[in-house]
């Protein structure tokens, strides 16, 4: 009886073995995911993978809400497969680290632009120019100050949001920089 056991037990061991020896061929073969900044292709979300920063999709408040609170709105038109974008969320970030209390960023991908004859001025679709990235800053009473075409520098649209804040212009406010670990540390420890 136990000779009868014996075939069906080898047999199990040999798949076994084939199943894993595949298995680590088949490692070797497929290539590692990359995120690569340089190409169109789609990576994941722009705002994780490039620019470290989760917390901007999606937006904390709706199109619709930012101006009934009269808030002062940035609206940042992207795909997560451009080029263009992937190197722009950087600055997107960035806008958020110093305006993101005081202002509404929206990042709006325009696949989710619904395709329609005519919109609101409470819909994405109403300032989108059918361009990627493009950068549309909506002042308190949610008039369009500002359309920026393309990758547009940090400080074009830092001038404006300090003109929608009355804050001092760059070249006589202390410039704004980020704590290092070892300065931030320092203050929590007693000297």
């Amino acid at each position: 009886m136990k000779w009868q056991r014996l075939p069906k037990l080898l047999i199990k061991v040999c798949l076994i073995g084939l199943l894993s020896l595949g298995i680590s061929f088949n490692c070797w073969i497929i290539s590692p995911a990359t995120a690569n900044i340089d190409d169109d292709r789609l990576d994941g979300n722009i705002f994780v993978v490039y620019a470290g920063n989760g917390s901007l999709v999606p937006a904390k408040l709706s199109l619709k809400d930012s101006l009934d609170r009269e808030m002062p709105t940035v609206l940042v038109y992207y795909l997560d497969d451009s080029r263009d974008c992937k190197q722009f969320a950087i600055v997107v970030s960035r806008i958020q680290e110093f305006y993101g209390r005081a202002a509404n960023i929206i990042p709006i991908s325009v696949d989710s632009i619904p395709a329609k004859d005519s919109y609101t001025r409470e819909e994405a679709g109403y300032y989108y120019q059918d361009i990627i990235p493009q950068t549309v800053i909506l002042d308190g009473e949610g008039d369009k100050i500002f359309d920026g075409q393309g990758q547009v520098k940090y400080e074009a649209v830092d001038d404006v949001l300090r003109e929608v804040f009355n804050l001092l212009p760059r070249s006589e406010s202390v410039e704004l920089k980020r704590r290092t670990v070892n300065e931030f540390n320092e203050e929590l420890v007693d000297s």
